[in-house]
């Protein structure tokens, strides 16, 4: 994940005197702000005595409905299981401003650790990982008015239109785009359940080389629970491969996915690249040539999309 570059000390002085004021924080010291991400929560870690360190997010109160959301659900996933962040408080700031107060897990950055462990640990941290978001699709969702396959197709063509007006395009792009549209369907009837929606390995704690924690469920969603594994093409398998098959695997209880998954995988996967293009071009262009080679990949290990298994998968079996 890339560091932003808006840490600004005057201001974020006077919002840390702010959050001193609130009671759970009154004692905290070791300051940090964490920099890391492309979410716009400004984010602290604090260090409180008697607790350790904490992780405090500030957001535009034009989002208090959503982090409302998202502070219950991360109360629903402890009750789960999940091992994710625990919630010590909420509140308003200010006018301008909420907060939340979630436990710091500790370890280090899988997307960091994983290159520095053997196969077998890579494979291992994948498995917990696969497992944890089976726990995390177990979470009860309210029923949407429209169904997946209306939100996503609609969703995907306003990305279309928006990738045809880029000045940067993909390769043999013709050919992504007529796979999608020739199988839209296979995307009816499915599940439409809780999302992470960023799950990867930049989002995965590791401590001790085994999988500690999952964090940041700021950009959680709601559709089908297959969705989620199109990170593994994009950021998980140029990482790890062993992982990014130990996270399949345990997400099946140690068994191989069906051609259903695998049709899905690759549609998603699919979609995935013409709407990498539209938000890199929108949110961080000056990364767009790396993002660009990410997408290439893609097209390469599914050959075009004539094969529905990624080759990173069918040739490290």
């Amino acid at each position: 994940m890339e560091q932003h570059d808006t840490w600004n000390a005057s201001m974020d002085n006077t919002l840390i005197d702010r959050l001193k004021q609130i009671p759970e924080l009154s004692q905290a010291t070791r300051i940090e702000p964490i920099m890391k991400g492309y979410s716009t929560d400004t984010k602290f870690k604090m260090f409180v005595p008697g607790q350790g360190h904490v992780l405090v997010r500030v957001y535009d109160i034009a989002e208090d409905w959503m982090k409302k959301r998202e502070y219950q659900y991360l109360q629903s996933m402890q009750q789960l299981g999940v091992q994710c962040p625990a919630t010590l408080g909420t509140g308003r700031l200010n006018e301008k401003n909420g907060y939340m107060i979630l436990s710091y897990i500790e370890g280090e950055d899988a997307s960091e650790r994983l290159p520095q462990l053997n196969e077998q640990q890579q494979w291992a941290v994948g498995f917990e990982a696969g497992a944890q978001l089976q726990l995390i699709h177990q979470l009860p969702m309210e029923e949407q008015i429209e169904s997946w396959y209306i939100r996503k197709s609609t969703k995907h063509q306003r990305y279309v239109e928006r990738y045809k007006q880029c000045p940067i395009v993909m390769k043999k792009d013709h050919v992504i785009l007529t796979f999608i549209a020739d199988h839209l369907g296979w995307m009816k009837n499915r599940p439409d359940g809780f999302q992470h929606d960023d799950f990867h390995p930049s989002n995965l704690v590791v401590k001790q080389d085994k999988l500690v924690g999952v964090i940041d469920f700021n950009r959680y969603d709601q559709g089908d629970p297959i969705h989620e594994f199109l990170k593994l093409g994009l950021f998980a398998s140029e990482i790890s491969i062993p992982y990014s098959i130990g996270q399949i695997q345990g997400y099946f209880d140690g068994n191989e996915p069906d051609e259903l998954f695998w049709r899905l995988y690759s549609l998603y996967t699919a979609m995935a690249l013409v709407s990498s293009v539209v938000w890199i071009r929108q949110v961080k262009p000056e990364e767009t040539l790396e993002m660009m080679t990410k997408i290439e990949h893609g097209r390469e290990d599914h050959d075009d999309f004539r094969s529905l298994i990624p080759r990173w998968y069918t040739l490290n079996r």
